[in-house]
């Protein structure tokens, strides 16, 4: 095992074992090293505002008195919005740059995060996470076209790995934020410390360059705009159904257990928790992104090996295993040891999309491919949350989970219609 995993992971093997891993890296231009780092960092940024959410809903519940059904329903708002915000953003993208779109949609999610501190009823705070889900959605459309088209075909999976990979850091971040913030100072305050990731966009204007592709395509045709007919025409129109099918499932999957995480963790038992402290609850939350972050790294470096296909689906199928262990175990130590192994399949996978939609759709229209495909699969996912918390409320925690490992599988039956494109040039 250890043997063929040095296979997958460091394939050339002259030269200084350590450096050849790397190799990777070093053949990427300094513009599309500092491309990757804007992703990343918009990315680890936009997770770390998302889920704070997660982090304080159980506090927030209690403060405003929400059932969980109007919590998931306020999860599910937000995750519409950020699909409206992948399309709007995908075309604006498209249109004046992939920098410019990035720019912006950070600039949305931290102020309206920070927003979300001041709101005093549930109607407020739902016009708060309307807003910040659409620069949530926005930033990946822009962050997955600007590192696709910078990075060699044969590393953009290890790339936009490492891209995915921040989402964890992100998730971690809010726990630790969260476990240091909220027992002092309240769910208020640790939404004040969501505006930070404005200041990131000082960097990305200053240091990160277009696509020279995309430059390449707008001189061209400096008039193009955004053609649906090569999205949803005869040639494609049922490769992107498949691929936004099978992107709607996962997704479901993710939100609907991670937005609730946190709460069943620590809600009390009477109310179909476990009851676990803030602090315990952000251990095993921040011990699981450990198993997320190399999930999302191993991801990129599996499926430019292996391809997109076989991995895809061997990720999302064992993810499926072990969510039905993860539903029915009780015991702290028996969480701790599962959680890295239920982030490990069940996200890394995501690290394939990006690469995906990038080898499917050409640039003048890929960053708008990309909003429509994972954001319209966000718009069917957003009632995740809201089933989950109202299955919860029902039918218990454990029945909810069971349904998330269901869409897991559901997932794999679309792959059967979607062709394989690791190593593809872009045009």
């Amino acid at each position: 095992l250890r043997g063929r995993l040095h296979h997958l992971f460091a394939p050339e093997r002259h030269g200084d074992p350590l450096r050849s891993r790397f190799t990777w890296w070093r053949e990427a231009s300094p513009d599309a090293r500092r491309a990757l780092v804007a992703a990343a960092f918009g990315w680890m940024l936009d997770s770390f505002d998302v889920m704070l959410w997660a982090m304080v809903l159980a506090a927030l519940m209690a403060d405003l008195g929400m059932t969980k059904a109007t919590a998931g329903l306020l999860g599910s708002l937000t995750l519409a919005a950020s699909a409206a915000g992948g399309l709007v953003f995908g075309v604006l993208a498209d249109r004046f740059g992939r920098r410019k779109a990035l720019m912006a949609s950070i600039l949305i999610y931290s102020v309206f995060t920070a927003a979300c501190g001041f709101a005093t009823g549930v109607a407020m705070l739902a016009v708060f996470r309307v807003f910040l889900g659409l620069g949530m959605g926005g930033e990946w459309a822009s962050g997955a076209s600007l590192v696709s088209e910078t990075w060699p075909a044969r590393h953009r999976g290890k790339a936009l790995g490492v891209v995915q990979s921040s989402w964890a850091v992100g998730y971690a971040l809010a726990a630790a934020a969260a476990a240091l913030v909220l027992p002092a100072w309240g769910w208020r305050a640790v939404f004040f410390v969501g505006v930070a990731p404005a200041f990131f966009t000082l960097w990305i204007q200053k240091r990160v360059e277009e696509p020279e592709i995309w430059k390449a395509v707008r001189a061209g045709a400096p008039g193009v705009r955004a053609g649906f007919g090569e999205i949803f025409g005869r040639q494609r129109l049922r490769l992107t159904l498949l691929v936004t099918a099978m992107n709607a499932c996962t997704m479901f999957a993710w939100w609907g257990f991670n937005l609730w995480l946190p709460a069943y963790l620590s809600m009390a038992p009477e109310k179909g928790g476990l009851g676990l402290g803030p602090r315990t609850m952000s251990a095993l939350v921040i011990f699981m992104q450990a198993g997320m972050w190399l999930g999302y790294v191993s991801f990129g470096f599996i499926s430019d090996r292996l391809g997109r296909k076989r991995s895809y689906v061997g990720f999302l199928a064992v993810a499926a295993v072990f969510m039905l262990l993860y539903s029915r175990a009780r015991q702290p130590l028996l969480l701790l040891a599962l959680g890295p192994f239920v982030a490990f399949f069940g996200t890394g996978y995501f690290t394939g999309f990006g690469a995906l939609t990038a080898e499917l759709y050409p640039t003048a229209v890929r960053a708008t491919a990309q909003g429509i495909t994972y954001n319209t699969g966000r718009i069917v996912s957003a009632a995740a949350p809201f089933v989950v918390g109202s299955l919860a409320e029902t039918r218990g925690f454990g029945f909810s989970f069971t349904l998330i490992a269901a869409a897991f599988l559901a997932a794999t039956l679309f792959w059967t219609g979607i062709p394989e494109t690791a190593g593809k040039a872009l045009d």
